[in-house]
Parts: structure tokens; sequence; C-alpha cells
């Protein structure tokens, strides 16, 4: 997986997004295994087309079915038929997310509490606060929350509020 690569396209082709999930939890906070980028972006025609081009640039399939599985259509249509897409690159596993659980309708709130941040590398990337990563967790299914990502966030966001 070549989280810059991915990060340098999103940022080449100007995609309205933020890092959410384990990639931005293993960049900002702890190592964790992961094994997809997760990026959610802003739902608007203007962005889903930058989405198309973003995931053209990478090589990115996806299909609606095992047996359509194929590089991402030219349009944006596909894009609108689901919240969630999971696709393959050869360079990621990618999911983009239209919406996000917990933080429905929110994405402009989060994009302006959102943090600017860098790869190791020194790859910049907007990544999702501390405070809508732990209501993204909190809203899905106890069996599916991350306790040691909960516990991490919690702690990062009273380290934070003790400064």
């Amino acid at each position: 997986m070549n989280i810059d690569r991915v990060l340098q396209s999103l940022a080449k082709n100007e995609v309205d997004y933020l890092l959410i999930g384990g990639v931005n939890f293993l960049l900002r906070h702890a190592p964790e295994i992961t094994y997809d980028i997760d990026v959610w972006i802003a739902d608007n025609p203007k962005n889903l087309e930058r989405t198309v081009t973003f995931l053209k640039s990478i090589n990115a399939e996806w299909g609606a079915t095992e047996d359509d599985w194929k590089p991402v259509p030219d349009t944006t249509t596909w894009l609108t038929l689901q919240p969630v897409f999971c696709l393959t690159s050869p360079i990621a596993a990618i999911d983009i997310f239209r919406e996000v659980k917990g933080l429905e309708n929110r994405y402009n709130v989060c994009k302006a509490a959102a943090i600017a941040a860098e790869t190791a590398s020194g790859v910049p990337f907007w990544a999702l606060s501390d405070q809508h990563m732990l209501e993204a967790q909190l809203a899905l299914p106890v069996n599916q929350q991350k306790s040691q990502r909960i516990e991490a966030l919690n702690k990062a966001i009273k380290n934070a509020s003790d400064v």
C-alpha cells in the first residue's frame, strides 16, 4: 500500500476529501494494521468528477458484482449508486465514502474541524479530527467498534483539552 502516492494523487486532482479510518489513526496516533485507505469525499458534482479523475489516475477498479469488476467508468453516475465504494488499484485498496455513519450530513462541519497533517515523508493530507473519529467509532455497532482506538482517541481529546 502506497499511502503517499494516494494522498499525492488526491491533491493533484484537487479532490475535496478527509482521510478517515485506520490510515488516519495510523499516521496520527499509533501503529495499526489496516488493509485499505478510507477517504471521505465532499458529495457534490464537481468533486465527484475530480474523484473519478483521481481514481482513473491510479488505475482503480470497481464492480457492482464480481462479474463486472473493471476500471472505474469515466462518468460520475456510478458514484451516486451507494454511500461507500470499495476499490482496488495497483498502489492501494481504497474505500470511498460519500457518507460516514455517525457524521451524516456533516462533511462541511468535519472539514472545518479537520487536521492538516503530513506523512513521515512530508506528504500533506487532511485528516478527520479526533472528536469526529470518535463519534464515527461510537456510531458503529458494538461488535465493530475498535476499543483500543476509542481509548486512544479519548486520551488524545483529553490531552488536547488540557493544553
